[in-house]
């Protein structure tokens, strides 16, 4: 994906809710507008923070107001936004850079995030192909579908049908656990 074009007036008004105004210390934060630019222009691409131009300020910074976003609840806020908003909104608009902006927070929210992603069946915002990512709500979703064996049924099975009842077993947890690493050209190619 090319280099996103800044935002629009429209699209940082809509954006201007959601994001944090002041740091920690109570500060003011300087160019807001930049510093999502910034953001959004890192996510689109594979490269660093540190290969970040040097129009949109120094890397350390934006990478840590990044950080302060996510751990803020950002990004979690965006997509439940994303989720309830008529197509035409401009969060709507910028909602493939907010994906890739919440595949770098993946790193840093882990597994509850992943699985808020796929609740609001989102699933462009996952790092990965949804088959190949943990996926911590695939018991419930199987539950009704598969009947799993009981612990008599596994004791009473004879020793082919036992050995088969396990594997069915290991594969289900394989698949609810996904990848251990993504590969980069496995996260790359899905962007």
């Amino acid at each position: 994906m090319p280099h996103p074009t800044p935002l629009t007036d429209l699209q940082f008004h809509a954006l201007l809710p959601y994001i944090l105004p002041r740091s920690p210390a109570g500060r003011q934060i300087g160019d807001l507008r930049t510093r999502m630019d910034a953001i959004f222009h890192v996510a689109s691409g594979t490269g660093p923070w540190c290969a970040l131009p040097e129009r949109f300020g120094r890397p350390d910074t934006v990478s840590r107001y990044f950080r302060r976003l996510t751990r803020a609840g950002l990004w979690e806020k965006l997509l439940n936004a994303i989720k309830d908003l008529s197509p035409n909104h401009p969060l709507r608009q910028i909602a493939p850079l907010i994906f890739r902006a919440c595949r770098r927070a993946v790193r840093i929210l882990g597994l509850g995030f992943i699985a808020l992603v796929r609740r609001l069946r989102l699933l462009q915002a996952l790092p990965g192909p949804p088959a190949k990512v943990a996926d911590p709500d695939l018991s419930e979703n199987l539950r009704f579908r598969t009947p799993l064996p009981g612990a008599d049924a596994l004791l009473a099975a004879s020793g082919r049908e036992a050995a088969d009842m396990l594997r069915r077993l290991r594969t289900l947890h394989r698949r609810a656990a996904g990848l251990r690493c993504l590969p980069r050209a496995l996260r790359l190619g899905w962007s």
